[in-house]
């Protein structure tokens, strides 16, 4: 499990050192009004069933393989916490042509994206949500193309009108669109909790620096179970849309 104490491991005693002196990393709290952001829990970076992550990436080469399906399980937790208490819950997506066109600069540093390469043999397309946490009626689903949830996307303007003062957010990759969607809901002036056991990525070391750094200057880096005690006790109930 991904605590800050544990992510510590990845600092050199310098880097401790600083961090302490620095101030950075001071807790800001959760809001009273907040959303759940699930950020690309789809199969094309879960792959469609859980196995080692260098057998997943041959078929799916977006894939973080175990650890997306370990947070998996964490995000079932957190959509249960806010589902019973009636709180506004908001997947992200890939929305790309079948040519790829409109993918544009994904396809200058990433291979496998180009369109002469094959889909994966599997009947789950890879921009499909993964089954196990499928959205439900009343939830939103918003379809990107960058990897922060706010660019050319309704997000902020559907915070508004639900009326969210906070985001909590969890999903893939930690360090790729959940950091650049935990960047920009912090440039936006929400309070952010980050489910640091409910994120995944492809890399453990760009995980763990990636939560080390949001922590200390964006987020409260957090684990599900912490999250979910707070929102899952008794508390003024958010409008769903």
């Amino acid at each position: 499990m991904a605590t800050i104490e544990s992510l510590y491991s990845y600092l050199t005693p310098r880097d401790r050192e600083i961090i302490e002196l620095s101030g950075y990393g001071a807790r800001m709290g959760f809001g009273a009004r907040p959303a759940l952001v699930i950020v690309d829990a789809t199969y094309g970076f879960c792959g469609d069933r859980r196995e080692p992550i260098a057998d997943s990436v041959r078929r799916w080469p977006n894939s973080c393989g175990e650890a997306s399906w370990d947070a998996i399980d964490r995000i079932r937790a957190l959509l249960d916490a806010f589902r019973a208490q009636q709180r506004p819950v908001i997947y992200t997506r890939g929305a790309y042509r079948d040519d790829k066109w409109d993918m544009g600069s994904w396809l200058w540093k990433h291979a496998r994206s180009r369109p002469q390469e094959a889909p994966p043999p599997s009947g789950r397309h890879h921009d499909e949500i993964v089954h196990d946490i499928a959205p439900r009626p009343g939830d939103l689903v918003i379809g990107k193309q960058k990897p922060s949830a706010f660019f050319s996307t309704p997000l902020q303007s559907y915070l508004t009108l639900l009326g969210a003062d906070s985001l909590v957010v969890a999903g893939g990759s930690t360090s790729g669109c959940v950091r650049a969607t935990v960047v920009d809901g912090f440039s936006a002036n929400y309070r952010i909790a980050v489910a640091a056991d409910a994120c995944f990525d492809r890399l453990q070391s760009s995980h763990a620096m990636s939560l080390l750094d949001m922590h200390a200057k964006y987020a409260d880096v957090l684990d599900t179970a912490e999250i979910v005690g707070h929102f899952g006790s008794p508390a003024s109930v958010a409008v769903q849309p």
